[in-house]
């Protein structure tokens, strides 16, 4: 069932001559500018009574009418699938993303999914845009994510990402003992060998990770993880780049490399781990509605936590000469 919007506004004097649909993103904030456009265009957002272009000059005082119907965005089904829900107001929905938790249906993973999920714990996410849903997390990456619950909400957060106002880190175990934290700067796109891929291509959309080490671990290392841009698979193509491809990363790192005094246990640990690791550990925005600054942190998964130690026991363990 679509939901009604009805809002008004009156143009005021500093907004006098100029384009309505540019008058109507100030006047109307809730909503994108491609949204208004094209209420306009369906004469669901008058000027003074009557339909109107984008390009129409708008004066002091003349009346906006908004009357518009949301659009059900999409023909995802709710399921009742358990959330781990960090956060929640009438704005933001935060969650813990496990493992192996597709977030977007998409042709092979049409239900269980993350969308399935919100849908069915909020189901007047239907009229949002990917029900509410502004970044993504890899299937097999785990951590938190945030989701928008209002159209204000979602514009807010959309704009936080596209500006690199919200803050987004993560941790992560890499091969090879690093000597040191650093920055990559290169652009990622799509592999021109392997479509199916991200690479580090000149093509590319701008790119670029902060990391720094947490601690070494007997041939890896234990780093944490800042994005400046969202880009597919940035974390891993950036890591893979620099030669410290993620432990588990079957895309990016092929065989994973094995020092020679690693423990049995930690060999089979490292060989066994079945996805990348990493985690999405925390996150900071400001609030959409009352502009406070917010912040989550998300504990490192069992799984996560048993890798290291079992290479924690391997740096400790005697080794023969």
């Amino acid at each position: 069932m679509n939901k009604q919007i009805s809002e008004t506004a009156v143009v005021p004097n500093e907004l006098a001559a100029q384009r309505l649909d540019r008058v109507a993103v100030r006047l109307f904030s809730d909503y994108s500018r491609a949204r208004l456009q094209e209420w306009i265009r369906q004469g669901q957002l008058t000027l003074n009574g009557k339909p109107a272009r984008s390009k129409d000059k708008v004066f002091a005082n003349d009346k906006l009418q908004l009357d518009a119907d949301l659009q059900i965005e999409g023909d995802w089904q709710a399921e009742e699938i358990p959330l781990d829900v960090v956060f929640e107001d009438e704005s933001l929905l935060v969650i813990n993303k496990g493992p192996g938790f597709v977030v977007h249906p998409a042709p092979g993973h049409a239900q269980g999914t993350v969308v399935n999920a919100v849908l069915h714990h909020c189901p007047e996410l239907q009229h949002l845009p990917r029900a509410g849903i502004v970044h993504r997390l890899d299937k097999d990456t785990t951590g938190i994510m945030v989701i928008a619950k209002s159209l204000q909400a979602h514009q807010s957060l959309v704009s936080q990402l596209q500006s690199r106002q919200m803050g987004r880190e993560y941790e992560a175990i890499v091969q090879g003992e690093m000597t040191g934290g650093g920055k990559v700067n290169e652009p990622i796109g799509r592999d021109p060998k392997n479509r199916q891929k991200m690479a580090v291509v000149s093509s590319g959309k701008p790119a670029v990770t902060h990391y720094r080490l947490i601690s070494r671990l007997s041939g890896f290392t234990h780093v944490r993880l800042k994005l400046e841009t969202g880009r597919t698979h940035q974390i891993r193509v950036h890591m893979a780049h620099i030669r410290h491809p993620l432990i588990g990363d079957v895309t990016y790192a092929g065989r994973p490399r094995l020092s020679k005094g690693l423990t049995g246990q930690a060999r089979e640990a490292v060989n066994q781990f079945p996805r990348q690791a990493l985690h999405a550990k925390k996150l900071t925005l400001e609030h959409p509605v009352t502009g406070q600054q917010m912040s989550w942190e998300i504990d490192l998964p069992a799984d996560m936590c048993e890798l290291m130690n079992n290479l924690r026991e391997s740096d400790a363990t005697p080794k023969v000469l």
